[in-house]
């Protein structure tokens, strides 16, 4: 029998151009379960998405992350792939003049993995999440929709096949269609294995949550998790909103300016 991984977030603070905005996250994953992050806009959570991947311009002010025993913290962003984490970015990049099948030859390489049947697996994948198969050959996300672009992020969660992944408002630019397609190749890919993907899904509203159902929903607000619960939980968010949980605490910064830099967002 396989084992189990755990993801272990322990009062996490950490603070952006001298502000704090997380204040204390709690949290652990373990593999094949599936916690939504919800709240409100500048509550937190991509900055925690940020923070758990190692962006630079974010200090960490306190506490732990660890997979399995390990630290994350301090790392670069590297070592804290081949230890198991995927981010998947609410705005994918593009990477001109490296191709996609490139790119993940180098990841799967750098984990030990084998690449002979790379094209093969590719074809594969892009078939189950509805990507044109022949964007697979223009340079990483290059002139891709933004559809696409979540399409092809998924992708490569699917083939790198991380012991965790964030999934940092996935929802955002697709589709009912498109939406149903990645929702249910991440899905499989938590029951799919032994063990099975551990996902935090980082987003506003149900409609992903209803396609990727979640074993437990955690409300965010101003850097803490203010409640946690079932899937329940976010239906109740659906009809009443945010409004009950909103408290005074510094709002998440807007991107950085720091150019070049694979984590900057418009809206962070």
């Amino acid at each position: 029998m396989t084992a189990i991984s755990v993801l272990r977030i322990e009062g996490l603070r950490a603070a952006v151009g001298g502000k704090e905005i997380l204040r204390g996250i709690d949290l652990e994953v373990r593999s094949g379960e599936t916690h939504a992050v919800m709240g409100p806009n500048g509550s937190g959570k991509s900055t925690l998405a940020h923070v758990l991947m190692g962006r630079p311009g974010y200090e960490v002010l306190a506490g732990s992350v660890t997979i399995d025993g390990e630290e994350l913290l301090g790392r670069p962003v590297d070592e804290r792939a081949r230890a198991g984490l995927f981010l998947a970015f609410q705005y994918p990049i593009e990477v001109p003049g490296v191709p996609l099948a490139e790119a993940l030859r180098e990841a799967l390489a750098a984990s030990g993995r084998r690449t002979v049947d790379l094209e093969e697996e590719m074809a594969g994948e892009a078939a189950r999440v509805g990507l044109v198969a022949s964007l697979l050959d223009r340079p990483l996300n290059v002139d891709l929709s933004g559809g696409e672009k979540k399409r092809n992020e998924t992708l490569q969660l699917a083939i790198l096949r991380p012991r965790f992944a964030v999934l940092d408002e996935l929802d955002s630019g697709l589709d009912v269609d498109a939406l149903r397609q990645v929702a249910r190749r991440v899905e499989a890919a938590s029951n799919e294995a032994e063990p099975g993907l551990g996902v935090i899904a980082i987003t506003h509203y149900t409609r992903l949550l209803e396609e990727l159902a979640p074993d437990v929903v955690h409300v965010m607000s101003a850097g803490r998790i203010v409640r946690t619960g079932g899937p329940e939980l976010a239906a109740e968010l659906e009809a009443s909103g945010y409004a009950v949980y909103r408290e005074a605490g510094p709002d998440e910064p807007e991107a950085l300016p720091a150019e070049g830099d694979p984590f900057a967002d418009p809206l962070a």
